[in-house]
């Protein structure tokens, strides 16, 4: 069988790029995929999947039914949207939407699932069970998963697997890691509240600036003191608004961040500890404070079997070469996690990095991937799907 994938997947080789290259040259902003959505539940059309278009706003399903009787579903998760960043590649099919542009690779995921649901419907009776293809909108706002699940989009689903490209890992190398692969990423906003003077009598005010600024070195110093070292976080205050001239002592001050961590249990005592501190100050200083914390997209954590699974299905397809055991988590976040609380799932890397040229980061203008890596992913995700059911025990529990 592993065979026949291979040999589909080559067939197809020049078409994939073709539909990758149409992704890339059209991109389509979080929540926004319309033309994206249309053309991908096409070509799931052509292939005689059934589709359903406007599923988690305008996100697309394509359902290939087994021909055996084996009653577990396997959901296979890519994502559409693109991001606002002005194409720097000189590609000659780069971006035609001027400050828009596929510079993480979503473009290459929605092209391998084409291509994996693409390969697997001509297997026909090869398939004991069903599979579930999602393309979803809004990964970047880490909306999309939440709407896709909202619309029933795992409704029966017993596993799930996803991909992710990564320049750091040549093409033609696929990147497993078990447990936490990606951090929670959470929302912070913080507003000190003082009082406004002089800037000439500051002893007459209380300076919202000043004591904005102990708050974050307090957060900062806190950290590598109070949290577990080998249980990191992360807190970054990206956006200070507050002041209203050079002469005039600020009464408020708007400190906006975000905060990362990989353990559940750390990123549930996170707000009660931030917020003690910014009390501390504030109390210190007499100013007030307002605080508001919301949990956003929690960690991908990888399930044990899920993963063995595919080490094992890349390792029959690519040998242990094509293989790269990832020690370390992103503190990225991946709203592929959302999925991974109704059903166990895994998401692996995807090396798109070429081998004999600098090769730049995600969300970079100049991003560009090894269209080799497409055949890669897709021959992954089908022998998987396929050994899916093979391997999974009957009856998987969550």
């Amino acid at each position: 069988m592993l065979a026949q994938i291979k040999d589909l997947a080559a067939n197809l080789a020049p078409r994939l790029i073709e539909i990758r290259r149409h992704l890339h040259s059209h991109p389509e902003l979080s929540g926004q995929e319309y033309q994206t959505a249309a053309y991908v539940a096409g070509v799931l059309s052509s292939c005689g999947l059934q589709v359903a278009e406007g599923v988690g706003k305008v996100g697309v399903i394509g359902e290939l039914r087994g021909q055996g009787n084996d009653s577990r579903l396997l959901a296979i998760r890519t994502d559409m949207d693109a991001l606002p960043i002005q194409e720097r590649t000189g590609l000659p099919f780069g971006s035609r939407q001027p400050g828009v542009m596929h510079a993480c690779g979503h473009d290459v995921h929605a092209t391998v699932g084409l291509g994996t649901a693409m390969v697997l419907s001509q297997l026909g009776a090869a398939l004991p069970g069903s599979i579930r293809f999602l393309f979803q909108p809004a990964e970047e706002t880490a909306q999309g998963a939440a709407w896709m699940v909202q619309d029933g989009a795992m409704e029966g689903v017993t596993g799930i697997l996803s991909v992710h490209v990564f320049p750091s890992i040549p093409a033609g190398v696929i990147g497993i890691r078990y447990g936490a692969l990606t951090a929670a990423a959470d929302d912070l906003e913080i507003t000190i509240l003082g009082e406004s003077g002089h800037g000439a009598r500051p002893h007459e005010a209380i300076d919202a600036i000043w004591i904005a600024s102990q708050v974050i070195t307090a957060l900062q110093q806190a950290i590598s003191r109070t949290q577990n070292p080998l249980r990191p976080v992360v807190l970054t205050i990206g956006q200070i608004n507050g002041g209203r001239a050079p002469n005039v002592i600020a009464e408020q001050v708007k400190l906006l961040g975000t905060v990362r961590s990989l353990h559940p249990e750390t990123s549930a005592s996170l707000p009660s500890w931030i917020e003690q501190i910014v009390a501390g100050v504030c109390q210190i200083y007499g100013a007030r404070y307002e605080f508001n914390y919301r949990h956003g997209t929690p960690s991908v954590q990888n399930d044990t079997a899920m993963t063995h699974l595919l080490e094992t299905a890349a390792a029959e397809a690519w040998g242990d070469r094509g293989i790269q055991m990832l020690h370390e988590p992103s503190l990225g976040a991946e709203d592929f996690s959302i999925y991974l609380q109704h059903a166990p799932g895994s998401m692996f890397r995807l090396g798109v990095g070429f081998k004999d040229r600098h090769n730049y980061p995600l969300h970079h203008p100049q991003f560009a991937v090894d269209e080799a890596a497409i055949i890669t992913g897709v021959v992954t995700l089908a022998y998987a799907a396929y050994r899916y059911w093979q391997t999974a025990p009957k009856h998987p529990s969550h």
